[in-house]
């Protein structure tokens, strides 16, 4: 096997073995900062491309895990409201009025119903196009999770007063 060229310099003594360090120092010394550097720009272009790529990807998932949420507060509404409405089906035959909008809707209720929601009791919640009794406390579950679909709840008087 050939020797180096440095090992053929020395033996021939055109240089000296501090020589020979200095120059194998300089050279380590320069590979090292430029470790990074010497990347050709088909690299550079790839690695910013996977970059990017992986930005997108989070962002991506950000927007996925947003929906998600949203999803399962949505499916957490309706089980509230499922669980906790009153029973309705009884015809009744006092109508109870409210604002939705600029509309004034009604839903007809018995007395006592329509006593307890003008005190707070009871509120109505909107599931999807209908509209829903429940207690309050499930009322306060449900705006919590989604203020739109609460539509009335009163406030419960003062008993001072």
């Amino acid at each position: 096997m050939g020797t180096s060229f440095q090992d053929q310099l020395l033996k021939s003594g055109l240089v000296s073995k501090k020589q020979v360090k200095k120059i194998s120092h300089e050279k380590r010394a320069n590979r090292k900062k430029n470790q990074g550097k010497n990347a050709s720009p088909e690299i550079n272009k790839a690695l910013e491309e996977k970059l990017a790529k992986e930005k997108r990807n989070r962002e991506l998932n950000q927007e996925l895990n947003k929906e998600k949420k949203k999803r399962e507060r949505l499916a957490q509404v309706r089980q509230l409201i499922e669980t906790n409405r009153l029973n309705l089906e009884d015809y009744y035959d006092e109508p109870y009025h409210f604002v939705l909008g600029k509309k004034i809707k009604k839903l007809y209720v018995n007395e006592e119903i329509a006593r307890r929601l003008s005190l707070g009791q009871l509120a109505i919640v909107r599931l999807d196009d209908h509209f829903q009794i429940v207690p309050a406390k499930a009322a306060h579950q449900i705006a919590s999770r989604d203020q739109a679909a609460l539509v009335v709840l009163h406030s419960p008087e003062d008993p001072k007063e």
